[in-house]
């Protein structure tokens, strides 16, 4: 697990990093910074004007430390000069409850203090449009249910593929990638991982999905109905509970005692089984 950004950077050729949050309308944001100022940054963190996104504060609040937490550093595939990291946001030495991943971060503790160790997997969909976002990008794509048309998806291998080979060089393991229930949709699903490894995850893929289709000269895009009269983009969550966290975990707490034959909430997968779900 990375602690030092500036070894990082050192031993991975890397000349930047982007410091990134998310805020409370889901908007990525962030500070490109140098490697030789990433030591600072992680100690002190990258200053933004909080009110300037969507965190519910106004000009008069100081500005927004973005703290970037090592343990989330992901090199970008397609530009490997560059490293994404995810930050917590501290206000005047105290967490700002509204950051996402703070909430998320508090939660995670909260059930950890309870012996609850949550993991969870993400089904991400998205549309490929046009590079104006006016419309899909495929004009072929026109069938009246496209779900799983393997000509759409073919059509769009090369967006695809670079997407899922990135996944496969950064080990997330995925695992299938298919054309979902509108014309011009798509999801692509990895492996489980604990919570907030997996909300970084999800993060990173967003950038990582917009920024191939823009290579690509398209678009793509997460919006939930970006298309009238299409079936709008959803993630679906799954979520289960461990013992332990990370690869420590053995045990799914959640699943039927076949010593006494009683039920969990419902039966869960295995920790090796080849799901994003771990459902």
């Amino acid at each position: 697990m990375t602690t030092d950004l500036a070894a990082f950077a050192e031993e991975n050729g890397v000349k930047y990093f982007m410091v990134s949050y998310t805020d409370l309308f889901g908007g990525q944001r962030a500070k490109l910074v140098p490697a030789q100022a990433i030591a600072g940054m992680q100690a002190d963190g990258a200053g933004f004007a909080g009110f300037a996104t969507w965190l519910d504060l106004t000009p008069a609040h100081p500005d927004l430390l973005a703290m970037p937490d090592p343990s989330s550093v992901i090199q970008l595939p397609w530009k490997p000069e560059v490293a994404w990291v995810a930050a917590t946001g501290i206000m005047e030495g105290k967490p700002v409850d509204q950051v996402p991943r703070n909430v998320l971060g508090n939660l995670v503790k909260d059930a950890a203090e309870a012996g609850l160790h949550v993991k969870t997997g993400v089904e991400a969909e998205f549309f490929i449009l046009t590079a104006d976002g006016g419309s899909i990008s495929d004009e072929y794509d026109t069938a009246e249910k496209p779900c799983y048309d393997q000509q759409a998806v073919m059509r769009r291998y090369d967006v695809i593929a670079e997407i899922c080979d990135h996944m496969l060089e950064l080990g997330w393991g995925p695992y299938q990638n298919d054309h979902e229930d509108a014309n011009g949709q798509f999801e692509m699903n990895w492996a489980f991982d604990d919570a907030l490894r997996t909300a970084d995850k999800h993060s990173f893929f967003k950038f990582m999905v917009k920024s191939v289709a823009e290579n690509h000269g398209l678009r793509a895009t997460f919006m939930p109905k970006p298309i009238e009269g299409l079936t709008g983009n959803g993630c679906h969550t799954h979520i289960s509970v461990w013992d332990a966290p990370g690869e420590a975990a053995t045990k799914n707490i959640f699943t039927t005692d076949k010593t006494t034959g009683l039920p969990g909430s419902w039966a869960c997968q295995t920790k090796d089984a080849p799901s994003s779900a771990g459902s």
